[in-house]
C-alpha cells in the first residue's frame, strides 16, 4: 500500500457522519453508500480520519465513537494547526464554508472536499478560488452524481456521439430550495454539456420581493423555473417534475435517468425519427462520496485538475444567483459573469 493520508473532517452533522443511517434501509441505497464523509473515509484503506471538530462537543464525541476517530476538536482552527491534514472535508453549514476552506488554504491543507451549497455569493466564491489559486489546493465539490458511473457513462456516450449533436439537457428535479437541492442540478447541467461557460440565464424563483432590499435573502428560494444556454450552444432547463432526473437529447436520440439513477433509458431516432428504445450499456452502483475523495487524491498525487475542482463549482454557483437575479430583475436574461457578485442567500439558520 502506498502513502496513508491524513483527513480531517469540520462539521458533525447529517452528511459528516449520520446519513448514512438514514439512508440505509431505503432500496436505493446503492446509489449512495458510503455517504457520509466519514463514512467514505473510513472504507478507505490508504485515509486515515485522524480528528472531527464541531462547535457542538456532542456531537464530536457522537462521531469519535461511531467511527473511532482517535481526536476531537471544538474549533476547526486548532483542528487544522494541530493535525496538519493532508486533506480536509468541510460539511457545516453554508455560511462557514469560504472562511474554513480559505483558512485550511493557508495553513498547508493539500485537497479540500467541500460540502454544497458551495457558499452563500458570488464574493465568497471568488475568495474561495483565489485561496486555492495561491496556494495550489486541489479542491472537489459535493455534488456526487459527477463522481460516479452512471452520469460517467452518459457523458460518455454523448461525447461518443450516441444522441447525435447535443441540444438540450432538463433536469426534472422538482422544486426544491435553489441552494440546497439545485446546486445539484446546475452542477450536473453543466456536468453532462460537457462543463462548458454559460453565456446567460434567466429564472423564476419563489421569494417575498422586499427580501431583495438589502440584498440578502435570508430564505431559500424555490426555483419554479431556470434557463441557462451555455456558450457551446447546449441549452439547459430546471423543472418541477416528481423524482429526480434527467433527460438528454441530441439529434439522433435522447437519454433518460430514472429514480435518481437507479436505472437509464436510452431512445434512438429511427425511420421518421420515431424513437426506439435500445440497450443502455450496464453500470456499477458506486459510492460518489468515496470516487470524490479518490479523485481528489488522485489528483494531489499527479498535480491534475479534479473532477469537481473549484472553477466548476463557482460556474454552477454563478447560475443559481444567476436565475435569483433574474427574477430580481423581473425575468431579464442575465449574463454571466454576474455582476452583483455580493448578492447573498443566506437563512438565519445558515
Amino acid at each position: 500500500m502506498g502513502k496513508r493520508y491524513k483527513a480531517c473532517l469540520v462539521g458533525c452533522g447529517r452528511m459528516g457522519v449520520t446519513i448514512d443511517d438514514e439512508v440505509r434501509s431505503r432500496p436505493d441505497s446503492a446509489l449512495y453508500l458510503p455517504y457520509s464523509h466519514a463514512a467514505a473515509y473510513k472504507s478507505m484503506e490508504d485515509v486515515e480520519l485522524v480528528a472531527v471538530a464541531d462547535i457542538i462537543a456532542e456531537k464530536v464525541e457522537a462521531a469519535k465513537r461511531k467511527y473511532e476517530v482517535a481526536r476531537g476538536y471544538t474549533d476547526y482552527k486548532e483542528m487544522i494547526e494541530t493535525e496538519r491534514p493532508d486533506i480536509l472535508s468541510i460539511a457545516t453549514r453554508p455560511s462557514t464554508h469560504a472562511s474554513i476552506t480559505i483558512f485550511a488554504a493557508e495553513h498547508g491543507v493539500k485537497g479540500i472536499y467541500c460540502e454544497k451549497p458551495l457558499c452563500c455569493s458570488m464574493e465568497e466564491a471568488d475568495a474561495m478560488v483565489k485561496a486555492c489559486e495561491k496556494y495550489g489546493v486541489k479542491f472537489n465539490y459535493g455534488t456526487q452524481r459527477r463522481y460516479t458511473p452512471l452520469y460517467q457513462k452518459i457523458l460518455e456516450l454523448i461525447e461518443g456521439g450516441e444522441v447525435g449533436n447535443l441540444q438540450s439537457i432538463v433536469g426534472h428535479c422538482g422544486f426544491g430550495g435553489a441552494q440546497w437541492t439545485h446546486t445539484h442540478t446546475t452542477n450536473m447541467l453543466m456536468f453532462l454539456a460537457g462543463d462548458p461557460e454559460a453565456e446567460y440565464v434567466q429564472g423564476t424563483v419563489e421569494v417575498d420581493e422586499v427580501d431583495f432590499e438589502d440584498n440578502c435573502l435570508e430564505r431559500d428560494p424555490r426555483i419554479l423555473l431556470g434557463f441557462v444556454k451555455f456558450r457551446n450552444g447546449v441549452l439547459g432547463y430546471i423543472v418541477p417534475g416528481l423524482g429526480y432526473e434527467f433527460e438528454v437529447s441530441g439529434t439522433k436520440g435522447k437519454i433518460r435517468t430514472l429514480n435518481n439513477g437507479l436505472a437509464c433509458q436510452i431512445r434512438k431516432a429511427g425511420k421518421w425519427n420515431i424513437l426506439e428504445e435500445a440497450s443502455f450499456p450496464e453500470f456499477k452502483f458506486e459510492s460518489g462520496t468515496v470516487n470524490c475523495i479518490r479523485d481528489l487524491i488522485e489528483a494531489i498525487e499527479t498535480g491534475r485538475e479534479t473532477k469537481g475542482n473549484i472553477l466548476l463549482a463557482r460556474k454552477s454557483q454563478e447560475m443559481i444567483f444567476g436565475f435569483v437575479e433574474s427574477h430580481r430583475k423581473g425575468g431579464v436574461r442575465i449574463s454571466l459573469p454576474l455582476e452583483n457578485r455580493s448578492l447573498r442567500i443566506c437563512p438565519k439558520d445558515w
